[in-house]
Formats: structure tokens, sequence, C-alpha cells
């Protein structure tokens, strides 16, 4: 019969979740794993972004929108008035991780992003925060 024999890969998502991510050179699970984007809080508690501008100019997806305003804060010069990832169109290359001077975005350890349509994987600004706040104690990969 079919597959006899094999070792089977198939999950029965959602029921059984995918726990153990690639094991890397060194012994870490999941070490360039890289999943659902966050954006992070200052000591304040507001958005650390300053809309530079780095991360929609480097991803190769375009699938960052940045809409700048005046800071309402004396620390800073902008801040995103809009931000907006949608996440069906990202690949998850890191390179917005990489590019942000402040450490404002982070892709998280979380793959699961599930939506009945289109606009509800567009991330805007309150989601990615509030992923932020779901996900403080977690340590990024």
């Amino acid at each position: 019969s079919f597959g006899q024999g094999k070792t089977s890969r198939v999950m029965q998502y959602p029921e059984v979740r995918r726990e153990h991510l690639p094991v890397e050179e060194g012994g870490q699970h999941g070490a360039n794993f890289r999943g659902v984007h966050r954006l992070n809080r200052d000591e304040a508690g507001r958005v650390k972004c300053v809309a530079c501008m780095m991360c929609p100019t480097i991803c190769p997806a375009r699938c960052i929108h940045i809409q700048a305003a005046e800071s309402p804060w004396d620390d800073r010069e902008k801040y995103p008035a809009k931000f907006e990832i949608d996440e069906l169109r990202c690949i998850y290359c890191g390179m917005c991780e990489e590019a942000c001077p402040c450490d404002a975005i982070e892709l998280t350890p979380h793959y699961e992003v599930t939506g009945l349509s289109r606009n509800e994987l567009i991330f805007d600004k309150s989601k990615l925060l509030r992923v932020y706040d779901e996900t403080v104690g977690e340590k990024p990969m």
C-alpha cells in the first residue's frame, strides 16, 4: 500500500503542532527560524519605531508600509502614524529586523498566521504591538 515502510511527515494540524524546529549547527533548535512580526515598545510603553523607513526600503517583498508623522514626544522627530505588514506577501527573510537601527521590529518564533480574509493578515500597528504584548517574555530567534 501507499507509504508503507516510509516515515510519514504528515501532522494532524491543529491538534498536533510542530514543537521542535529543525536543529541547526551547534545543536540549537530553530536558530534560523523566523515567524510572525512584532513591533516593540520602549520602557514607557510607546512604539519604538522612529519611522526612519529603513525596513520598507530594504524589504525585497515590499510588504511593509509606513506613514510617518511628527512625533508627539520630545525625544524623537517622527513616529509611525501608520505601520502595516502584509504577512501573506512577506518572505520572512529577516532583513527588516537587521536594518532597524532601534530594534523596533522583530520576528517571533510563532508560525501560526491564520485568517478568513486577506485583510485579516495585514498586520497594522495595533496588531503588531499586541503581538509584542503577548510575546514580551519570549526571546526572538
